[in-house]
Formats: structure tokens, sequence, C-alpha cells
């Protein structure tokens, strides 16, 4: 069979006033991602599959979050809130291209899965001209009930509006709903506004289907999948969802998580094989940890990279940039940012690394600081393969440490120091007399010590 094409419509126009935010709503983030990343990344990006997305006027800021996520989507702007149908049509342009399924789906549901999505459009192929996406919930209270008799879905009754009998029902209304295109704005056109709001509501789309002797049929979901976020106490709910769907992800990846509950992930963390996770580890956007890893206790880790059997505190923080080589250490209380740590290199204790790339096997030891800012600009600090730095050593960039080179403890290091050669301590009188870096040839020097 030919496979459907499809058109994804994401209403993303909220203003998310409960929130008490300047953030647009759909940009909150669960996992480390905005709500409306969530839903995009659930929607159909495959052949023959379209996307658009309906946003507040004055919204430029969830343009750009949509054009960074799914290029291929087009925006559309509902300059009136008149309803979720209303919505709906703001993108008719799109709808009207005649795709043969289309999704109504909404920017503040981040637990919505791809296979829901595809679980919707399943009816439509066989027949369905609506297929609403429901839930069993354990409070119903304030949702709208789906009615349904003989397996058809009838009517969706509005707490308001229902019945005693009606307002027994558990099955819920989740908002999403699947069309056939062919039938979609036929359907949707013909919703009123005869309701005391005077809004065009998309529910009215099931008493149109029937009323056309037409099918709409329900997909059942669980609760937590649907959760719509609207206060900072529902996005703190989703955050602990997200959370436990991805610690769950990874421990059946084979990742060990010691204390699981302790630990927060990102949506898009990538791990290798036989890596360990300790107790309150928190790890953010863009990180990947490769095969073998240990993740210590106490560490925050965002847009890194760790490589294989690499150790990672306790108490470090790797910040944006930073990538760090096989088998390299990062120790206690020590941070990285925009830095490049080749294979075997050590940095035990307490030092800051920024703005730098170290080569392989050097040894950085206890107190070091590359000094990267000058006040006006970040500058770069070159330290080249088999390096030792001593204690307590300031290292102010731009400079390039050589090959081999010994830094005493305690130095600051104002030039470049080359390959072989050993910097002695420059003292504070020196550095305010513009004295020169002292230093002398090592390569009868021996062995070097391991560990700073």
């Amino acid at each position: 069979m030919t496979a459907r094409s499809s058109l994804t419509v994401v209403l993303a126009a909220g203003e998310g006033t409960r929130m008490r935010s300047s953030l647009p709503k759909v940009l909150q983030l669960v996992a480390g991602q905005s709500l409306l990343a969530h839903v995009l990344n659930a929607a159909d990006a495959g052949a023959g599959s379209q996307l658009a997305v309906v946003i507040g006027p004055n919204h430029e800021a969830v343009a750009a979050e949509v054009r960074r996520l799914r290029p291929d989507a087009k925006t559309f702007v509902q300059r009136e809130r008149l309803g979720t149908a209303h919505a709906v049509l703001a993108a008719r342009e799109a709808i009207a291209r005649g795709a043969d399924d289309l999704l109504v789906a909404f920017g503040d549901t981040p637990l919505i899965s791809a296979a829901t999505f595809a679980r919707m459009r399943a009816p439509l192929r066989d027949g369905a001209a609506l297929a609403v996406l429901g839930f069993h919930a354990a409070d119903p209270t304030g949702y709208g009930r789906l009615v349904v008799e003989a397996g058809r879905l009838v009517a969706i009754r509005e707490q308001a509006d229902a019945s005693a009998d009606e307002r027994k029902i558990t099955l819920c209304n989740a908002g999403v709903m699947a069309f056939d295109g062919s039938k979609a704005l036929a359907i949707i056109d013909k919703i009123g506004k005869s309701n005391a709001k005077r809004e065009y509501y998309l529910t009215d789309a099931v008493g149109i289907v029937r009323d056309l002797g037409l099918e709409a049929v329900v997909i059942e979901t669980s609760e937590d999948e649907v959760r719509g976020i609207n206060t900072k106490a529902q996005l703190a709910e989703a955050e602990a969802v997200m959370q436990a769907r991805l610690r769950k992800q990874a421990l059946e990846a084979g990742v060990t998580l010691i204390a699981p509950e302790t630990v927060h992930l990102a949506a898009d963390t990538k791990f290798g094989k036989d890596v360990t996770i300790e107790p309150f580890v928190v790890i953010g956007p863009g990180v990947s940890i490769d095969d073998g890893a240990v993740i210590h206790s106490f560490s925050h880790i965002v847009e890194a990279r760790v490589g294989k059997k690499v150790s990672v505190g306790p108490y470090a923080r790797l910040r944006p940039g930073t990538s760090l080589g096989d088998g390299s250490k990062i120790g206690n209380f020590v941070e990285t940012k925009a830095a490049v740590l080749e294979a075997g290199v050590k940095v035990n204790h307490l030092s800051y690394v920024g703005d730098a790339h170290v080569g392989a096997n050097s040894n950085l030891g206890a107190g070091t600081i590359t000094c990267n800012y000058d006040g006006f600009s970040k500058h770069k600090t070159l330290i080249g393969e088999g390096a030792f730095i001593g204690t307590n050593s300031s290292l102010v960039a731009p400079i390039r440490i050589g090959n081999g080179a010994y830094i005493g403890s305690g130095s600051v290091i104002t030039r470049d120091v080359p390959d072989d050669a050993m910097a002695v301590e420059r003292s504070p009188q020196s550095i305010r007399e513009g004295g020169a870096t002292k230093y002398r040839e090592l390569k009868t020097r021996g062995k070097k010590p391991k560990e700073g």
C-alpha cells in the first residue's frame, strides 16, 4: 500500500499567563528541552509529512525555536484567540494542500510520543473520518467526557453540560485529534460559536462528523502522556514523569544508575556501554558519555563529550564545549569550559580549565587556572602533549605551553614556554615590574611525576 501523507498542526499560540513568566509557555523546559521541542520531535518527519505550527502574535522566539528544530515547518499566526478550531484554521493554507491525514496537537504536551501519533492515524486508513485521543482520568472533574456508543464516539460533553450519568464517565478528551485530510476542512468549517464564550471549539467536530454520517473513534493512552502544562506546578509534575521515563530508558540500555531517583537527565543524553552514574549527578542538554565512563557524585555536565573510560568528579562541573579524551580524568572541584582535553589528561583537583586545548597525557596540578579573560575578550591556552603543570599555577592566555614542558608550582606564566623547558616561578613583584617568564631546558630532567 502507498504510504499516506500527513500534516501535523501544532497549536502553540498560548501566552501561558498562569506560568507567571515572561517566557512563552511552549518555551518552558522539561528535561532540558522546550515543551514545543518535545512535541515537534514526536511529529512525523518522514517522506510525505508536513508540519505547521500556529503561534501567537509577537512570538518571534517561538518562531525561532520552530526554525531551529524543524526548518521544514511552516508557521502561522493566530492574531485573535477565538478557540481551538479558529487556531487550526490559521493554518488553512497548509490544510488546503490536502494531506491524507491531518493531526492536530498541542505545543504544551511534552510527554506525547511518536507512537501515539502513529496510532491516531491508523483508523483513518480504515475509513474513519475522525480519531480523538482519550485517557481514563483518576479524577475526571473539569475534563470533557468522551461519550461512546457501540464502539463509536458520538459526543464530547464538557463538564458544565454533562448529565449526572455522563459525569460518571472517566474516559476524557485529551484534545489531540486526527482527521481524514480530504474531509478536514469541510468538517472544521462547519464549527460554529454558539456557546457562552462565543468561540470555535474543535470538540464540536465530533457532532458534525456524526451528523454527516461519518465515523469517529477514540484512541486511548495514559493520563501521563497527555498532561497539558499551564502552571509551574504542572511543569514540575511533567518533569518528574519525564525523568522517570528517561531513567528507565537508561537502565534498560545498560547504564548503571546507583541511585536512579537522584540523577537528572536530559532528553537527548547519549550513553555508551558500561557507563556508571553515581548519585546526585545532573546531566543537561547536549551530553554524550562513551563506553566505560564513570560520573561520580555531585557532578554537573552540560553540552559536553565524555570519552571512553573517563572519570569525572566528584563535584566536577563540565560546561559547554568540553571534550574529554579517552582515559582522561577530571577530579573533585574541577571546572572546564570550551576545553578539549586529549586522551590521558589528568586534572585531579581544584582547577579551572577554560578556552583551552590540552595535549595527550598532560598533568595539571591542584589549583591550576587558565586565565582566559582579560576583562574584554576570551583568549586561548594551548598546552602540549606530556606537559606537567605544577600546583597553584596561573597560565595567562593567550599562551602556549610546549610539549613536555614543566611549570613549577606557584608560577604565573605570561609568555609561551618552549618544548621540553621548565618555567621558573614568577613573583608578584616581577609581574608588576613587567619581568619576563624565565625558563631552562629540561632535556636531562628525567622522568616527570605522574600526579600533580
